[in-house]
């Protein structure tokens, strides 16, 4: 049985992509903040969750030595923690991009590491960092300076990582979408038309088709999932 691991599983997106991979028959490793306010709602004997801080790297390292020894290799592995703010230059100060740096990518960056460690050991693996439009082309960072600068570091990180595994089974794509439709996203945007967003089931259903053979040649792949946003 292959196993994925997917780190923030408790949010909309991390759920999604957990319910797909269970239906594929992955055994499904997530993560989840201690005291979580968000409610799971799977219940599979293939899903299991550990309590991590990701912002600890000594945590996040342990976390991953943990699985390895258990299931001995890990073929899949979709991080999803991350946070967001609002700012423009003027509003930014240094402490909210530090603040955007952690959240977005410190936390990203300790499990991909050691991920990516383990899986040039087993010369094969798909590895999926969470992204945002606003990282590819500053103009859409806009109004979101912090959370922009923080995200862009993610589409360095995964050519970083495409570079070092060339010649190897493993590919780091990042998951580029627009809105997500979510019940959080509809309450804090009425006047959208949530039709143009994109769902977190059809987010879900590219990366499995990614993690899969008939994806085997592709390799550096960022996956812009807009709908019509």
């Amino acid at each position: 049985m292959k196993t994925i691991i997917i780190t923030g599983v408790s949010g909309n997106l991390g759920q999604a992509v957990a319910k797909k991979f269970l239906s594929a028959n992955f055994r499904v490793i997530g993560t989840v903040i201690p005291n979580d306010p968000a409610q799971l709602t799977i219940n599979d004997a293939n899903f299991e969750t550990e309590t991590v801080d990701l912002t600890n790297e000594e945590e996040a390292e342990n976390l991953i030595q943990r699985i390895v020894k258990k299931n001995n290799s890990i073929d899949v592995a979709v991080l999803t923690v991350g946070g967001f703010a609002m700012g423009t230059i003027a509003e930014t100060k240094m402490a909210d991009i530090l603040k955007q740096h952690k959240l977005n990518f410190q936390t990203t960056y300790h499990v991909a590491r050691p991920v990516f460690m383990q899986m040039m050991k087993q010369d094969s693996g798909r590895i999926f960092l969470t992204g945002a439009r606003t990282g590819i082309d500053m103009k859409y960072s806009k109004g979101t300076t912090a959370y922009g600068l923080s995200k862009s570091l993610i589409f360095r990180l995964a050519e970083l990582m495409n570079e070092e595994s060339k010649g190897h089974n493993v590919v780091t794509s990042v998951i580029t979408p627009s809105i997500i439709d979510t019940p959080q996203n509809r309450k804090s945007m009425p006047d959208a038309d949530p039709s143009k967003w994109v769902r977190a089931e059809d987010i879900a259903n590219a990366i499995y088709f990614y993690s899969t053979e008939q994806a085997l040649a592709l390799r550096e792949p960022v996956l812009k999932v807009y709908n019509n946003a």
